[in-house]
C-alpha cells in the first residue's frame, strides 16, 4: 500500500475512533443511570474488550516479547487511572461538561511532552489561555459555590492530564512494540484492577450495582467493550504513528463535539443536557484551543520561513 492511501486510511480510522469515544460518554452516563458503579461499569467493559483482543492475538500468533508486556504494563496502569477518574467525575458532572473538559488532553499533551524533553512552543501558551477561557464559560454559574465548579470536574481534569501522558506514551511504545500485545496488554491491567476494586469494595462494585439484568445495559456495555475500547484502543496504537501530531490534534477535537450532539439530542434514553448560550460559546472556545495547539505552530512555522 502507498504512503498517501496508508495516510488517508490512518485519518479515516482515527476519525473513526474519536467519534465512538464521543459516543462512549452519553453511552457511560446512561449506564449510570441505569445503576452501574464505577468499577463495576469499568471491570465489564474491559473485561468484555480483552477477551476479544487476547483471542485475535493469539489467532494472529503474536510474539509475546518481554519488552512489549512491560509497555503495555505501564501503560495500562495509566489508562486505568486515567478511565478511572473519568468514569467517576462522570457521576457528578453533566456528560457535555465531562467530554470538553476530557477534550482537553489535547492541550496537555504537548505539555507532557515538553517533560520529555520536546520544546516549548508559542502557540501552546496561547492554546491553553483560550482552552481556560473555554473552560470558564462552560462551567461556570453565578450564584453557586465555586462557581458550579464540581468535583467531578475536578476528577475529570486530572484524568485529562493522564490522558496527555498516555498519548505520549503510546506515540512511544507503538513504534517498538507489537500493536495486538501492547493493546491488550494495557486492556488487561484495566480488566484486571477494576475487577478486583469491583469486588473488594462496596461502593461501586458489583455487590452496589443494579440494572445488569436489563437488555438495554448490556447492550451499552458491549458497544463500550468492543466498540469504545477494543476497537478504538487497535486503531489508536496501529495508525497515530502515521499521523503527525497536528491532525491527529484536529482530528481528536471531534470527540467532545460528537459527544455534546449526542447528549443534548436526547437520543440516548436517560441523558439530556441542556446548555445555555455561554457554554456552547465556553466548549467553542475549547475546540479552538485544540486546533491552535496543534495548527499554531506548523501556521507561524511557515510564515517564518516565508
Amino acid at each position: 500500500m502507498s504512503e498517501r492511501r496508508l495516510h488517508i486510511l490512518a485519518v479515516a480510522a482515527m476519525a473513526l475512533a474519536a467519534i465512538i469515544w464521543g459516543s462512549a460518554f452519553p453511552a457511560t452516563k446512561y449506564l449510570q443511570e441505569a445503576g452501574l458503579g464505577v468499577n463495576a461499569l469499568l471491570a465489564l467493559r474491559f473485561s468484555i474488550a480483552a477477551i476479544v483482543l487476547l483471542g485475535l492475538t493469539l489467532a494472529r500468533g503474536s510474539r509475546w516479547k518481554a519488552s512489549d508486556i512491560r509497555d503495555g504494563l505501564v501503560a495500562g496502569v495509566v489508562l486505568a487511572s486515567l478511565f478511572w477518574l473519568q468514569t467517576a467525575g462522570l457521576e457528578t458532572t453533566s456528560t457535555t461538561k465531562n467530554a470538553f473538559i476530557t477534550g482537553l488532553y489535547v492541550i496537555f499533551t504537548p505539555m507532557v511532552a515538553f517533560g520529555f524533553g520536546e520544546r516549548p512552543k508559542l502557540a501552546h501558551a496561547l492554546a491553553v489561555l483560550v482552552a481556560c477561557l473555554g473552560l470558564v464559560g462552560l462551567v461556570f454559574k453565578p450564584g453557586e459555590s465555586f462557581g458550579g465548579w464540581s468535583h467531578g470536574d475536578t476528577l475529570t481534569l486530572a484524568n485529562a492530564v493522564l490522558i496527555g501522558f498516555h498519548i505520549v506514551l503510546i506515540g512511544r511504545y507503538s513504534r517498538r512494540c507489537d500493536t495486538w500485545v501492547l493493546t491488550f496488554t494495557q486492556i488487561a491491567v484495566v480488566a484486571v484492577a477494576c475487577t478486583i476494586l469491583a469486588v473488594i469494595l462496596p461502593k461501586g462494585g458489583f455487590q452496589a450495582s443494579h440494572g445488569l439484568s436489563l437488555r438495554g445495559t448490556w447492550i451499552g456495555l458491549i458497544w463500550l467493550g468492543l466498540a469504545g475500547t477494543a476497537l478504538t484502543m487497535y486503531l489508536q496504537a496501529r495508525f497515530q504513528p502515521w499521523l503527525t501530531a497536528t491532525e491527529a490534534g484536529i482530528i481528536f477535537s471531534l470527540e467532545p463535539v460528537v459527544a455534546t450532539l449526542l447528549a443534548v439530542s436526547g437520543w440516548i434514553p436517560g441523558v439530556k443536557d441542556y446548555l445555555v448560550p455561554r457554554q456552547w460559546l465556553g466548549g467553542a472556545l475549547i475546540v479552538a484551543a485544540a486546533l491552535v495547539a496543534e495548527l499554531g505552530p506548523r501556521m507561524w512555522g511557515r510564515k517564518g520561513e516565508a
